[in-house]
């Protein structure tokens, strides 16, 4: 197994751990959309509740549970090995907003110390695998560690700090994606659009990457003048 992987795997495992001492629970919520034998599954130990279940907990709205940072917090290492082995079966970039509103900065240190140490291990593992065999897209992968950090220098930083041709072949589909239709001028991360990303990103596209890949519009400078326009004129705050 590539090593960015085996880090991967033991940052999941590390997860694992980090949740073994949740006390017991009695879950709770909408008895219009789940029954009480949804409740019991997960009540009892998370290693046991159903993929099905994890992902309606990972997707569903946070107002549908009683207690929903609590049943979040217990299931977070399920959904999270779900999402970086794609197998969760929601789209993985609603995470980072049920995180943020299940406070996961304030959780007890050791499970907020596993999650800040799993962020950058996932993002390697991607980078260092090939787009045709990654489970998740760079893409999405960067949306969710941006909105769940609230930062997207430092793994923009990580990018461009990897010089392999995974990361390379990576860089060019995302750049090809962002440059559609001009996205990168008005260019929000995660599900609800919380982060807006393209004061950053736009430079580090022009700047720091630019001869890694081979794209003839970033040597336009009628579309460079055109995409630069756009962002000015799309940035937040501006009337």
């Amino acid at each position: 197994m590539d090593p960015a992987q085996q880090q991967l795997t033991a940052a999941l495992d590390a997860l694992d751990l980090a949740f073994t001492d949740e006390e017991p629970f009695t879950a709770g919520g909408c008895t219009y959309c789940y029954g009480e034998e949804n409740f019991a599954e997960l009540s009892g130990p998370p290693h046991l509740v159903s993929e099905d279940m994890v992902s309606a907990v990972a997707f569903e709205v946070p107002d549908h549970w009683d207690d929903f940072p609590r049943l979040y917090r217990r299931l977070t290492p399920r959904i999270l090995r779900a999402a970086a082995t794609d197998t969760l079966h929601v789209d993985v970039e609603v995470i980072p907003s049920r995180l943020l509103r299940a406070a996961w900065t304030t959780w007890p240190p050791a499970q907020a110390a596993a999650l800040r140490d799993f962020w950058p291990t996932w993002w390697r593992a991607t980078l260092h695998t090939h787009p045709g065999a990654a489970p998740v897209p760079a893409r999405d992968v960067l949306s969710l560690i941006t909105v769940a950090t609230g930062t997207l220098c430092p793994w923009l930083d990580i990018w461009t700090s990897t010089w392999t041709a995974s990361a390379d072949a990576h860089l060019a589909e995302f750049v090809d994606d962002v440059l559609f239709e001009g996205e990168i001028t008005d260019l929000s991360m995660g599900f609800y659009d919380e982060y807006h990303a393209t004061a950053e990103l736009l430079p580090w596209l022009l700047t720091d990457i630019r001869d890694r890949i081979a794209e003839p519009r970033l040597d336009d400078p009628d579309h460079l003048d055109f995409l630069l326009t756009d962002a000015l004129a799309n940035r937040p705050g501006t009337p």
